[in-house]
């Protein structure tokens, strides 16, 4: 609680990095509920503007390097939940 988390995200793929590469990261509270997409990057980071994680998402990845990591800041127990990274470069998933 307070302090900057990350939350690492790595990758593979067999197909060459483009932009047409996306990373999406969505949460789901611990309560249950709607899964909400928190973290779109493609080319460049689009941290989400609405909802509990608005400007506290920062983009920490290097898609070069096959890291599609992000940090929050000031979490709180209330955002504990299921963080899932999803990475597409087409062709590959």
């Amino acid at each position: 609680v307070g302090e900057k988390v990350l939350l690492k995200c790595s990758f593979k793929s067999n197909s060459p990095i483009t932009e047409s590469l996306t990373v999406d990261w969505t949460y789901r509270p611990l309560t249950g509920g709607q899964m909400e997409t928190i973290f779109h990057y493609q080319s460049v980071p689009y941290p989400t503007t609405v909802g509990k994680f608005k400007d506290r998402i920062s983009w920490v990845g290097n898609v070069a390097k096959g890291d599609a990591s992000i940090a929050i800041e000031s979490p709180v127990m209330s955002d504990n939940g299921t963080f899932i990274c999803s990475v597409k470069n087409p062709p590959d998933v």
